[in-house]
């Protein structure tokens, strides 16, 4: 089939929300935001207030707003905000982990030999990927590397941690050969070594959409996590039926903010953030039924 539909104008826009049955009461003020945020963006928002008809008018629901959209749009922007926070809180300590306990272990170049890993393809892939990003960096602390020393050629291994990607940092953890080295890291966090790897290249996904200012809300993910066993607090507090949904992932953070800054207000700001949203429906992310009853989020873990 040949795509025919023409782009609309702001105002035919508007005309054809209100053929399908939205209230658009302020016609300025609806163009004033499709003017700046694209109606296929803005429609990922307001297909939840249409009829299931089982074909393509998408007819709105009876008393449906256009302000109803919103509602749901600067939610999931202040949600993500929120998210990136604690993604960025927890990426920090992973870099600093890593570095830590291989420099300490291994010396300050420790990545540099590959007996510390299994694969050799995938070694070879991270390091060339370093390599890349080492070129492209323009930090004062590489600059002042690359002008005082020779040898090694690389900067040593708490130096790159802060420059490679958190992906890349993620594919290089997964690749240490010891056991006794990945849990070593993962030990602060009191999970096992496995959960840390599968969460680490679970949340790589989740920043990227993040990032790209992506719905997050009520997103099926593609990649999931593994779910831990323990400690029992976190592990009673998990919805193992919705494991493609953002809830798990949220689980998680609260429970390493929690571990990593006691006291933190983070749980109970996103909690606050739901629950004064009326038009957010928590069980669309996969929070399970009386989730804000669990310890994880009265700040009891």
């Amino acid at each position: 089939m040949k795509y025919t539909k023409p782009p609309l104008a702001i105002d035919e826009q508007i005309n054809l929300l209100i053929s399908r049955g939205i209230s658009i009461p302020d016609r300025a003020r609806a163009a004033r935001y499709l003017s700046h945020i694209n109606y296929y963006r803005l429609r990922a928002y307001w297909l939840p207030f249409e009829e299931s008809t089982g074909n393509e008018d998408h007819i709105f629901k009876a008393d449906t707003k256009f302000e109803d959209a919103l509602t749901l749009y600067i939610f999931d922007r202040k949600f993500r905000l929120l998210v990136l926070e604690a993604i960025e809180r927890i990426e920090v300590s992973f870099r600093t982990r890593f570095a830590y306990v291989l420099g300490n272990k291994y010396g300050s170049h420790a990545y540099l030999n590959p007996d510390h890993f299994k694969s050799p393809d995938k070694y070879q892939q991270c390091i060339t990927s370093l390599q890349e990003e080492l070129n492209r960096s323009r930090e004062t602390f590489i600059e002042h590397y690359k002008s005082k020393y020779s040898e090694p050629e690389l900067p040593p291994i708490w130096a790159v941690c802060e420059v490679m990607s958190f992906g890349q940092l993620s594919k290089w953890y997964q690749n240490l050969k010891y056991h006794a080295d990945r849990k070593a890291i993962a030990d602060v966090y009191k999970i096992d070594e496995r959960v840390l790897g599968s969460f680490m290249h679970h949340l790589t996904h989740v920043r990227n959409l993040v990032a790209h200012h992506s719905r997050l809300w009520n997103r099926r993910l593609t990649f999931t996590m593994r779910i831990p066993r323990s400690p029992a607090v976190i592990s009673e507090s998990f919805n193992p039926h919705k494991e493609r949904k953002i809830y798990n992932t949220l689980a998680m953070l609260c429970y390493l903010l929690a571990l990593m800054s006691p006291g933190t207000t983070w749980p109970a700001r996103l909690k606050g953030l739901i629950i004064e949203t009326g038009l957010v429906d928590p069980s669309v992310m996969g929070f399970p039924d009386k989730w804000h009853e669990l310890s994880i989020w009265k700040g009891n873990a």
